[in-house]
């Protein structure tokens, strides 16, 4: 029953899907609760990966075989993501790319990162992101329709279990009060780190045997990388990190899945 708690908590963290009522008077709430809550971020992933792949999927069987057919596949689920998440890690991409490119000084960027207003090299960070998975997207659905679909569910996964790193390795630097992400910040047990990566090891080798081994290899590769740049980045300009940066790692790490799987095909 703690464990289904945990799960649901953050599927109401993390997601628009609606626990309210009596559902959310069993869960509970607490911060230690939230912060075991993180153990399931990638359980999160796989419905999300789930969602757009379904909707992909449909979308490419219902539509006439034309040349643009994967890229409308593409935008679809894209969005079907982005309602299913509320954008939450889209705006903390946004944020970082605001608070990193607007100042070179630690404290007013981390100043600019609380501001809820988008700037420009927000906007100019979500276009690019937005054209990166479109692009890589379509470009796997016309070369196979199964690997689009098992590289959403994998990306979904493996790049919501990499920020899981960065609590792990760095300090907490935003804001004490207001904060939703404050209580996952505070510490994360092994045991969380345990139940996190099942997750991805149980999606890795459903997906590799659908696919075959080396379909898992260059996403996960591609996707370590980019969370080690991530990690390094924080580490240097923030000396730490903070809700925002979490998000902006998990958008990173999922166009790294696109890129290592389109690279690996």
């Amino acid at each position: 029953m703690g464990w289904l708690r945990h799960y649901l908590l953050a599927l109401q963290f993390f997601t628009r899907v609606p626990v309210t009522g009596r559902l959310a008077d069993w869960v509970g709430f607490t911060p230690a609760m939230l912060r075991a809550s993180a153990a399931h971020f990638p359980g999160i992933g796989l419905l999300v990966g789930l969602l757009a792949a379904g909707v992909a999927w449909a979308l490419l069987v219902l539509l006439p075989p034309a040349p643009y057919a994967p890229f409308v596949a593409a935008v679809f689920s894209t969005i079907a993501t982005v309602l299913f998440t509320g954008a939450l890690h889209e705006d903390g991409l946004a944020d970082v790319a605001d608070g990193l490119g607007g100042a070179q000084d630690r404290v007013r960027a981390l100043e600019i990162m609380k501001d809820s207003r988008i700037g420009a090299f927000g906007a100019m960070a979500l276009v690019l992101a937005f054209c990166a998975k479109l692009g890589l997207l379509a470009l796997l659905g016309a070369v196979d329709v199964g690997a689009l679909c098992a590289g959403l569910v994998l990306a979904h996964v493996v790049s919501r279990a990499w920020p899981l790193l960065l609590i792990r390795q760095l300090a907490y630097v935003g804001a004490e009060g207001g904060s939703k992400a404050k209580p996952l910040a505070d510490a994360i047990a092994d045991r969380s780190l345990l139940v996190a990566a099942l997750w991805s090891v149980a999606t890795l080798a459903a997906v590799a045997w659908l696919q075959g081994a080396p379909f898992v290899l260059a996403p996960l590769l591609a996707s370590a990388l980019a969370a080690l740049a991530m990690l390094r980045l924080f580490a240097r300009r923030l000396q730490g990190f903070t809700g925002d940066c979490l998000g902006a790692t998990q958008q990173v790490c999922e166009i790294g899945c696109y890129l290592g799987l389109a690279l690996a095909l």
